[in-house]
């Protein structure tokens, strides 16, 4: 059984075969989550990963300083359209560039760059297919030390779709039997038996859980095939209902959100302040175990 939307990932093949084409543009999102006591983690951009090495005229993103709104006091929200766009502006995007968006250790954080540009309308982005770990591994061109500037493009936001859900839509889902909502952080978060917690522990009451490191094949990377994707999803009930995905600061659930696009699944939404808002609001109904 086959995506239905194939296009929204690329291998490695492809990518080396395109990687000089003047329409395509790569991107490393890579970003790091220190846990940290008082402040559940720092943010620690990849930058110095990337200029120790990166895939041949690759670009580095800053998802908190460069596509994030910088005035929200919870990270990584959603930015404005204008300020989106000047970001992609300032990289070289254009409405015709066909962006290529990776991470290193996982793929999070590249999906969360593609979710913005499928809410902002961009739809021709795709994200690489096992990352900087299965480029590196193959050998393929790579370079180290800052990127060089690419001329200014003129992208321009096509469309701010409904695609990000907020705290009043996730409180009306708790019990509607017509929307699954999906914790993509790792089985002992959800229970809130262990891992980072972003307040009180454990889950977002009435949701199921998904991991986004569980739509991975742990050998190569890569996302897992499209079967293997669809049992998954079909065991949390999510293929036939409305979805809502969340995770810590909706960077993880961006990846369950860009499966599920990928099997064709029409009406899902990512929660995009997550946990790092339900959790601290004791208002909010949460469930462990």
């Amino acid at each position: 059984m086959a995506f239905v939307h194939p296009e929204y990932l690329v291998s490695t093949d492809w990518l080396a075969a395109h990687l000089r084409d003047p329409d395509v543009a790569v991107f490393d999102c890579t970003t790091h989550l220190i846990p940290a006591p008082g402040v559940t983690y720092r943010v620690v951009p990849g930058r110095e990963d990337f200029e120790r090495g990166h895939i041949a005229g690759a670009q580095f993103i800053d998802v908190q300083a460069d596509v994030s709104d910088t005035a929200s006091r919870l990270r990584f929200m959603r930015p404005s359209p204008e300020a989106f766009a000047a970001a992609m502006r300032r990289f070289g995007v254009r409405n015709t560039t066909r962006v290529v968006l990776y991470s290193t250790a996982n793929l999070w954080w590249a999906t969360r760059v593609w979710w913005l540009l499928r809410v902002f309308g961009h739809d021709n982005a795709a994200v690489l297919d096992g990352g900087w770990a299965k480029w590196s591994r193959e050998n393929r061109p790579s370079e180290t030390g800052p990127a060089p500037a690419r001329a200014p493009g003129d992208f321009t936001v096509r469309a701010v779709r409904d695609l990000m859900a907020d705290k009043a839509e996730v409180l009306a889902a708790i019990g509607d039997g017509a929307v699954c909502t999906i914790n993509a952080l790792a089985p002992a978060q959800h229970t809130g038996t262990g891992g980072n917690s972003y307040g009180r522990p454990g889950r977002i009451a009435g949701s199921v859980n998904l991991p986004a490191a569980h739509l991975l094949d742990p050998d190569t990377n890569t996302l897992l095939p499209a079967e293997a994707l669809r049992e998954r999803f079909a065991a949390t009930g999510a293929l036939d209902k409305r979805v809502i995905t969340y995770c810590g600061g909706g960077i993880a659930a961006s990846a369950d959100a860009l499966a599920l696009v990928m099997l064709g699944h029409t009406d899902v939404k990512l929660y995009d302040a997550s946990l790092s808002e339900w959790a601290v609001d004791p208002a909010l109904p949460m469930e462990t175990g």
